[in-house]
């Protein structure tokens, strides 16, 4: 039996979901179970077939039912419907405690509670395209970083 990993997740607010990224190349075995207070990932990747495995005890609660991922090949976004639209969340976690795999997405962050309807249209266009997007064609949402190879 393999020991379990984290899998490395980056996260970021908006004014009807919170988006979580569990950055795990090549994933299989892709599972996600949206609860109304958590969730949890779980996926192997890699030849040698690494299990990855993530519950996370959300700040909030969401709408188990309209929360859903994506999976790509390189990563796999989870968009979680907050049952209180309009509410920020200061952190992902119901702890304040920092997990070493988490980090904030600060690319795709943005201060919405200040936003002007404008801005709010462009939100509702990716949420749409969410909606409405088929199995792995998810567009590559990390475009704005190279490709590093180590």
């Amino acid at each position: 039996l393999q020991p379990l990993h984290h899998a490395a997740a980056k996260w970021y607010d908006r004014r009807d979901s919170v988006f979580v990224e569990f950055c795990v190349e090549d994933s299989k075995d892709v599972q996600v179970k949206f609860a109304k207070t958590k969730v949890d990932f779980s996926c192997t990747s890699g030849t040698d077939n690494i299990t990855h495995q993530n519950t996370v005890e959300l700040f909030g609660v969401i709408v188990p039912e309209e929360s859903k991922y994506r999976r790509t090949d390189r990563s796999v976004l989870c968009c979680l419907r907050k049952e209180e639209v309009g509410k920020s969340w200061p952190r992902l976690t119901k702890d304040k405690a920092k997990c070493n795999w988490l980090s904030v997405d600060f690319i795709n962050w943005k201060d919405w509670e200040e936003d002007s309807d404008e801005d709010l249209s462009s939100f509702d266009k990716f949420s749409d395209m969410m909606n409405t997007m088929g199995g792995d064609d998810l567009p590559d949402l990390d475009g704005a970083e190279e490709e590093v190879s180590l």
